[in-house]
């Protein structure tokens, strides 16, 4: 087992990792750029390092000075989180270039499933069931305005190297086409350096449903169950649970389809299989080799903590979980909780913190980096924290998220929560009748406005 790991990141994902290193009797080192000096991260690592200036591209995307920051410290691993550097097939291969083991899949893996399109080729090639659109990535705005003619509108154009929902238009008719695909690509540019695309039919309003892999480097590939990542704003997930409401036979035929997807790149590490699903037909559409911001939800329903199995497997342990060991047990669902304004189309919301209450009690989780006094920088993604609970069925873990929503306090920024509360009691959520076209079709009603007046 490694002594010590350099956790590539920062917020809640870091405290997370941070926290299971310590579990496991393992070092570990922070990174922070010139904004997160005083970061929960920073204070709760056994050793920190400043690895440049407030902007991504100065610190946590800084390769050259996260590896000469890990190279100092004498680590072992560097576990990339999720976001940054996680997904980036270069960082990986000069970690390993470097001695230093990444914690997630090889370089190779990472750019057969982390690019979109070459995904596609692959899973077209393995037999996994995907969406109609292009087999690999587009030559030119010509050749993929014609394949959206012959597909048929409406049409997803979306970045090979994209995530997070950047780098994604809908275009619902041919007038639409090239202001949506000149802006996708402008923006997986600027996001990801990469303005590489692909096209998928617009499958309007699906389920979104992911399926959680655990692989080792010995060929043993398990599926933890699924989650329904179906309630998103502008493709951007803003409450998860676990299990979904899909049925055991489906359940069932999308596990072996993520586990043959998985098993078809020779994939090492934790990983996520997302589908989208209409009826009983579901369509692969990627896979992220890396740990999902909502990977809590199923850690409370199976008890498998998956960072812990992260680092084990990329210290070259056995996985020691058989699939018949996986147990589904209740029902976990998870809010992400942001610094925006829900009233001014969600504007960041950066500032200090007042007052931080923290809700707690049996089936109750918050993972997050805040505290009282923390200031939070405007620099970078607006989530605040994760709150998570656990009951023994649906039922019960909404009217649990409610009383937890109702009890959370967080003074001195606007956040979302109340807009996840009014999610939590809507009636079409309640019934389990929702899918992507959700908040979308709610908006009006959830917003409600008169609680600012």
């Amino acid at each position: 087992m490694f002594q010590k790991v350099l956790i590539a990141n920062r917020g809640e994902i870091a405290v997370r990792i941070i926290r299971a290193c310590k579990q496991m009797g393992i070092e570990t080192v922070a990174i922070y750029s010139n904004a997160d000096k005083d970061s929960l991260h920073v204070q709760i690592a056994d050793e920190s390092v400043c690895v440049g200036g407030e902007k991504s591209a100065e610190s946590y995307l800084n390769m050259e000075n996260i590896i000469t920051a890990a190279i100092s410290k004498g680590v072992e691993a560097i576990h990339p989180g999720f976001g940054f550097l996680s997904e980036n097939s270069n960082f990986s291969n000069l970690c390993a270039e470097c001695g230093i083991r990444f914690i997630g899949p090889s370089g190779n893996v990472i750019d057969k499933m982390g690019n979109k399109s070459k995904a596609r080729e692959i899973m077209i090639e393995a037999g996994v069931p995907v969406v109609p659109g292009s087999n690999g990535a587009l030559s030119s705005i010509d050749d993929a305005r014609n394949l959206a003619v012959k597909i048929g509108f409406p049409v997803l154009i979306k970045a090979s190297a994209g995530g997070g929902g950047r780098g994604m238009r809908v275009a619902y008719n041919i007038d639409e086409f090239n202001n949506a695909y000149e802006t996708a690509k402008s923006e997986a540019v600027n996001a990801f350096g990469d303005g590489t695309m692909y096209l998928e039919k617009y499958i309007i309003n699906p389920k979104h449903i992911e399926f959680q892999i655990l692989a080792d480097k010995y060929g043993n590939v398990i599926h933890l169950g699924e989650r329904d990542c179906s309630i998103q704003r502008r493709n951007q997930k803003v409450i998860e649970e676990a299990p979904s409401l899909i049925d055991k036979e489906l359940r069932d035929k999308m596990g072996e389809i993520a586990i043959l997807a998985s098993k078809t790149v020779n994939y090492e590490n934790a990983g996520t299989i997302e589908f989208l699903v209409s009826g009983k037909d579901f369509y692969f559409i990627e896979m992220n080799t890396r740990i999902q911001v909502e990977h809590p939800v199923t850690e409370m329903i199976t008890g498998i903590d998956i960072v812990k199995e992260q680092i084990k497997i990329a210290a070259g342990k056995e996985l020691s979980i058989k699939q018949e060991d996986v147990v589904i047990n209740g029902h976990s669902i998870e809010c992400r909780i942001n610094a925006e304004d829900p009233k001014f189309d969600f504007r960041p919301s950066p500032g200090k913190v007042g007052l931080l209450h923290v809700p707690s009690g049996h089936g109750i989780r918050f993972d997050s980096f805040i505290y009282t006094g923390y200031q939070i920088p405007p620099f970078y993604d607006s989530m605040l924290g994760k709150v998570i609970v656990h009951a023994d069925n649906r039922a019960e873990a909404i009217l649990k998220m409610r009383a937890t929503l109702e009890e959370l306090v967080i003074d001195g920024v606007k956040t979302n929560q109340d807009f996840c509360y009014m999610i939590l009691n809507h009636s079409d959520y309640i019934k389990g009748s929702f899918d992507t076209g959700f908040i979308v079709k709610a908006i009006d009603n959830l917003l409600g406005y008169d609680q600012y007046e």
